[in-house]
Parts: structure tokens; sequence; C-alpha cells
């Protein structure tokens, strides 16, 4: 992060800096003067809601960010990971989105990886149901028997 940064927290709110984890309890702006890694909340992903391929992608970057010390074991995570999912996705938005997600990487812009996977996440989402769909289709039909 370059330049000031205003970053608007409600009651209750926590907010990840620099390794610590800070919670306000009023409607606060706090402006960030130097270059600092920051996440929000919101946009903290738990180890149990990585779920899906990409938010584990997502957790395993976002561990990168948080976790400096495993930064090393993480970024090996991370190249799999990106490497299998390139391979298995075919929705060639997810598959674009995952090659800005290298590049991203590749300049170390881990905040801005982390946005980019966030925005693909109602892509798998829509993916992951159209194949539940249709896993439940083929298993309501009726099993044609052969006669012989």
């Amino acid at each position: 992060m370059t330049g000031h940064l205003k970053v608007h927290l409600k009651p209750n709110e926590r907010v990840y800096i620099n390794g610590g984890v800070i919670r306000v309890d009023r409607k606060v702006t706090l402006e960030l003067m130097n270059e600092v890694v920051f996440l929000l909340e919101g946009h903290i992903l738990q180890e149990e809601q990585a779920t899906t391929p990409l938010r584990q992608l997502y957790f395993i970057v976002q561990t990168m960010l948080m976790e400096p010390k495993s930064e090393r074991i993480a970024r090996q995570m991370y190249e799999q990971s990106h490497q299998a999912l390139l391979m298995t996705f075919k929705n060639q938005d997810v598959l674009d989105g995952l090659v800005e997600v290298k590049a991203l990487m590749e300049r170390g812009r881990t905040f801005e990886t982390l946005r980019k996977i966030r925005a693909l996440f109602p892509l798998e989402d829509e993916i992951l149901k159209s194949r539940d769909r249709g896993a439940a289709k083929l298993l309501a039909e009726p099993v044609k028997k052969s006669v012989a």
C-alpha cells in the first residue's frame, strides 16, 4: 500500500494490521499513514470456511499475508494448488481469473490477489451448483433394465 488510506470501521468490527488484531468499540476511521498489511474482518476466511477449491486457494494466500513466518511453505502450497486448479477448471472466466491471480502473485500484490480470488467465488459457486443439479438429475432418473 502506498500513500494514505482511510479505513472505516463499525462498532465491534475488527481489522488485522501487521500481525495484530484491533477491535473498535464505536464507529471510527483509521488513517493508515504508511505501508501496512491489513485485512478487514469481513475478508478474513476461517479455516473451516475453506470448503471449495478457490476458497482453499484464498486461505493459502491469506496465510502468506497474515503469517510471514509460514510464507515459504504457504507459497509452495499456493503453487501446487494454483497449478491443480488450472488443470481442473474448464470455465474460461475462472481460468482467466487464475491467470490474473498468478500475475498478481508474481508482482507481490498479495492483497489484490485476495480481491481477485474473492471475485471468482460466485463463478465457482455457480459451477458447483450446476454440477450438483446435474448429479441430482442423474440420480433421479430411473435405471433402464435391458431385456435379454
